[in-house]
């Protein structure tokens, strides 16, 4: 998408300041190596010698090439690199661990931009110390195994034959040589080849370390950087005759169930672990289990988990217990049970008594066991299921209550899908969500929002891609399962309740759908992608992609799905006109053939359906590259980036978006956030995403959507910082963050309308702070966005003549405060207007003008 590497050696002579050396030699040594630090993490390294015996490291230890296979941590390792030059290209191969049948290849044509990274699986015990030569046109990866050596061929690392067995001569054909090394010994593989190769590899990273200290750059260094500066005055002069026009689905949101953002969180069930599926060792808490959360009043008795008949074949574990008159099964919730005086709560279960039956009584009671509500359900006897429900309302508001059901006789009883709902959920609706939360989200006014993940959404491991036919109809046959961030699912919070929130607050509904691989920070039945799903069952997977869309928007008359989407409560089509395929995937072979194949039949049988792509998890890169190359081949309405990035970035390269190709898909920036030391979301953060926001508004021809991520965190379980919001049982809790994006999304623009602005300094790190944007409303309204990142007031002159002649004043909101500040909302207030807009900027500050215009 954007070639940039062709311009590296222009760009650093310029910024670090390079002569051209008219003494340089014509050839020297390359090395090639990794090394066993930090338990072989650090990926490809590079030196060059001009003797073979005296090194210097290419970029201070720069990882040229780093292995992706496998989870983060334990995995993504680099053993024993082996790389070989043939016909001007440059391969990589190398084992991933100690005990998988696979190993890693990748390739090159100059060692900076490798291609994407495959994994391709062989018929032996393991793969170490593979080797990688050339046989009869044919290139042959030889390695050991367990005492024993084999060889496999290929002609292009696509397709490879049967793996034979081979001798320890044909292994040690390769040429592997130790040498000592400034940083210490090393073994790899060593080149002649030309100065300016090296030359390039150099500059290269020189590029890399300038980029890298922009980047670095933050507010708490601003006193020094600035010393001296003083308060700037600038001025502003709109272009009303040069517009673009801005997409009106610019700020949506984005929801993965991460830090218990769904059960727990948005989903406003109350009972946790209501159908005892939680699987033992599935969470971080060693309590974890079928009978987590759940407990009986007497210590002898026992919670019994029983499989026998259960009330569906998805929810198979139920609880059985004998009960003596009086003791009580408990269940404390998430973090305790938070109900409101006066509010009233839906109980419900599934029962069935091996007795006589009888009364069973349910209340809510406090930590101190006084009882804050209660009721009664009647357990028939028999081996049939029976849903039985009641009501409680609320004597008083209490956080931490427990659920109590206590049956009134003797005898065996099972339970299942044990629930207490609020009846006040937003927008009032059954099996709905937390009405403070989604409130919050609503008051984003988001033009879509994008669901189930994330990483959620392609899972760890095959079997645990997100099936969105899992999700939808009664509860009790819903298929729960494990999360990849280490929860539970219970899937209350599917498809049904996704593509309703978003007709509820009006934003298009953007689905992603696994690329048919799973996540390749797998650690789930081998690790990376795993192969995929099997090719021979790639077009069932695909066939329920299509189902996803006829359930969204089939007729509930002429179409399967359609019906099904009628008979569980929505007649109506959805509307759906967005789905996305794949989420920052590994653009390996493995990927492109499953998503090759899901994008076309999409695309053959619902043309009106825009297809959002995905490039992988950076923004540039061999995964970055090859996305976009196949985004080109496909020809797809959008592709989705993701990037977390720090300040400095955010900072430095305002102009990301205006190298993109016009001609090319529009993009969808899906995840991204502002990333400082310590992960806080505060004034400095907000900043950057304000003022980057202002140069992504004057690119909104061709970013079309954006979502920060990720949207919300649970106190006490959050495994992701940032995050937009916090909350716990009581409290919502907005950061400074979630206040950027709000402003945005209420004072979104249709026509962007490009502005001259004067900022009076030669510094570039002066100019990079101050950002602006002016768009105009559907309204007419003229909406100006003015960002500070400096620590000087910035008087600013917006020259308003052409676009509001005959405004008098225009409201303001202020973001205003210290850099480390993370509690700061607007401030309102009015400016007045007279021809111009005068104002002055305190320092580190973000203001939305909102002026009356031409109707």
């Amino acid at each position: 998408m954007k070639k940039l590497k062709n311009l590296l050696a222009a760009i650093v002579m310029i910024a670090c300041g390079q002569s051209v050396q008219a003494n340089e030699p014509d050839s020297v040594y390359l090395f090639a190596y990794a090394t066993e630090a930090d338990n072989n993490h650090g990926g490809l390294y590079l030196a060059w010698s001009h003797d073979g015996n005296n090194w210097n490291s290419i970029g201070r230890q720069y990882s040229f090439v780093k292995s992706d296979y496998g989870a983060w941590g334990r995995q993504k390792r680099m053993l024993d690199p082996y790389v070989l030059r043939r016909d001007g290209q440059w391969y990589c191969v190398w084992a991933v661990n100690e005990s998988d049948n696979a190993f890693a290849c990748t390739q090159t044509a100059d060692l900076m931009l490798w291609k994407p990274q495959d994994y391709p699986a062989v018929d032996a015990p393991c793969v170490q110390k593979p080797v990688l030569s050339v046989r009869n046109g044919l290139f042959v990866v030889t390695f050991a195994a367990n005492g024993k050596y084999y060889e496999v061929e290929t002609a292009d690392f696509t397709s490879f034959g049967k793996t034979k067995e081979t001798t320890a001569s044909q292994h040690a054909a390769g040429q592997t040589v130790v040498k000592r090394l400034p940083s210490g010994t090393a073994a790899g593989q060593m080149f002649r080849v030309s100065w300016s190769e090296v030359d390039d590899l150099i500059k290269f990273c020189e590029y890399k370390a300038y980029r890298s200290e922009l980047a670095a750059e933050r507010t708490e260094h601003d006193a020094q950087r600035f010393a001296g500066l003083k308060p700037l005055s600038v001025t502003v002069e709109p272009q009303s005759d040069n517009t673009r026009a801005i997409s009106d689905m610019l700020i949506g949101i984005f929801f993965e169930d991460i830090n218990y953002a769904a059960d727990g969180g948005l989903y406003a069930e109350l009972v946790q672990n209501r159908d005892f599926e939680y699987y033992p060792g599935e969470g971080r808490d060693k309590a974890w289990g079928h009978t987590y959360a759940w407990s009986l009043s007497d210590s002898l008795a026992q919670l019994r988990i029983d499989t026998v008949a259960p009330l569906h074949p998805n929810n198979p574990h139920y609880l059985s217990v004998d009960f003596d008159n009086g003791i009580a099964l408990s269940n404390s919730g998430f973090d305790g049970i938070a109900v409101a005086k006066g509010e009233t709560y839906d109980f419900s279960m599934f029962c069935r008594s091996h007795g006589k039956g009888g009364k069973i009584k349910i209340r809510l009671a406090a930590s101190d066991g006084r009882t804050v509500a209660a009721a009664s359900v009647n357990a028939s006897a028999g081996e049939k299921w029976k849903k039985v429900s009641a009501r409680l309302t609320a004597a008083e508001t209490v956080a931490d209550a427990r659920l109590e059901i206590t049956p009134q006789f003797a005898g065996t009883a099972d339970f299942d899908m044990v629930s207490l709902f609020p009846q006040n959920t937003f927008m009032k609706r059954k099996n709905g969500l937390r009405a403070d939360l989604a409130s919050v989200l609503a008051d984003l006014r988001p033009r879509f929002v994008r669901f189930p993940g994330g990483c959620v959404a392609h899972g760890n491991g095959i079997d645990n891609i997100y099936r969105w036919k899992n999700t939808i109809g009664p509860l009790e046959a819903r298929k729960p399962m494990r999360n990849i961030w280490a929860y539970h699912q219970s899937m209350g919070l599917g498809y049904a309740e996704y593509f309703q929130f978003c007709e509820d607050i009006g934003a298009e509904p953007l689905p992603v759908i696994a690329a048919g691989v799973p996540c390749q920070n797998s650690s789930v039945g081998g690790a990376g992608q795993q192969g995929g799903i099997a090719m021979c069952d790639m077009q069932a997977y695909v066939d329920d992609i299509l189902d996803l869309i006829e359930w969204a928007n089939g007729d509930a008359r002429t179409t399967e799905w359609g019906r099904v989407r009628a008979r569980n409560g929505h007649p109506e089509p959805f509307g759906l006109k967005y789905i996305g395929i794949g989420n920052e995937d590994l653009i390996s072979n493995v990927f492109a053939e499953r998503y090759t194949m899901i994008c076309k039949a999409v695309r053959e049988k619902y043309p009106d359906i825009k297809i959002v792509g995905t490039v992988g998890p950076f923004f540039e890169g061999s995964d970055y590259e090859r996305g976009w190359d196949l985004a080109d081949e496909l020809g797809l309405d959008m592709v989705d980036e993701h990037y977390y990035q720090t300040p400095g970035w955010f900072i430095y390269n305002q102009d990301f978006y205006d190298r993109y190709d016009r001609s090319k898909s529009k993009v969808y920036l899906g995840e991204y956030a502002s990333h400082l030391p310590r992960r806080p979301n505060n004034l400095e953060t907000a900043l950057s995403e304000a003022l980057y926001l202002t140069a992504v508004e004057r690119n909104a021809d061709v970013v079309t959507m954006t979502s920060y991520a990720p949207l919300l965190a649970k106190e006490n379980h959050t495994q992701w910082n940032p995050d937009l919001i916090y909350f716990n049982n009581t409290e919502v809790k907005t950061t400074v963050g979630y206040e950027v994006q709000k402003l945005y999304g209420n004072n979104s623009g249709c026509t962007y309308i490009f502005s001259h602005l004067d900022i009076p300094s030669d510094d570039f790190r002066v100019r990079c702070r101050i950002g602006c944007s002016v768009v105009r409303d559907e309204a007419g309204d003229i909406i100006v966005k003015l960002v500070n990142m400096l620590p000087v007031e910035v008087g600013a002159s917006v020259d308003l003549a052409q676009l509001a002649p005959g405004a008098t004043e225009a409201s303001v909101s202020l973001l205003a405060g210290q850099p480390a500040e993370r509690n700061l909302q607007p401030v309102q207030s009015v400016t007045p207007v007279a021809g111009t807009l005068d104002y002055t900027l305190p320092a580190y500050s973000f203001a939305v003008f909102r002026i009356p215009g031409k109707r």
